[in-house]
């Protein structure tokens, strides 16, 4: 799958940024802002209890957030509604619960294009293969960003089941 993303990256027009790094790719099903570490076992605890199957998910477009202001370019995962839904409805106690979920794989973050309009119909352009794959798990992830980018952290991992 990385290999494939890392193919339409290469399809992208020329733009200021960065693409984002193979082993930095993942989808944020819940961003949870600043926490308080003493609230992490409670979030880690509410996070076991969710009882849900594996699946297959399903990347099939590509787009940015705002035509007018590009600086997200993003690739659109299907099927992931439903566990993201779960999890908020876990941690709804502790964070209020997503306006508007968008299921995305951020693939560049664009500082500047010289000719939006024509970027954006390049983009547009780029064929997306059927990229399918199996979802087994979820986590619980830190970020930290540094100077070079951020590092990301894993806090605990949550299988699927059968």
């Amino acid at each position: 799958m990385k290999g494939a993303i890392r193919e339409i990256q290469e399809k992208l027009p020329d733009f200021r940024g960065k693409k984002t790094e193979p082993e930095n790719l993942h989808l944020t099903l819940k961003f949870l802002g600043e926490v308080n570490e003493n609230k992490i076992e409670e979030i880690k605890r509410k996070l076991r209890e969710i009882k849900f199957k594996k699946f297959e998910a399903e990347i099939d477009s590509i787009g940015v957030f705002s035509e007018n202001f590009v600086r997200i370019v993003w690739l659109h995962i299907k099927n992931c509604d439903d566990l993201q839904k779960e999890i908020d409805e876990k941690l709804e106690k502790l964070f209020e619960k997503e306006k508007r979920f968008m299921s995305h794989l951020t693939i560049a973050r664009v500082k500047n294009v010289k000719d939006k309009k024509a970027f954006i119909e390049q983009i547009k352009k780029i064929e997306i293969p059927k990229i399918n794959f199996p979802v087994h798990s979820f986590m619980l992830k830190k970020s930290t960003l540094t100077e070079k980018g951020p590092i990301y952290k894993i806090l605990e991992e949550y299988k699927l089941n059968k």
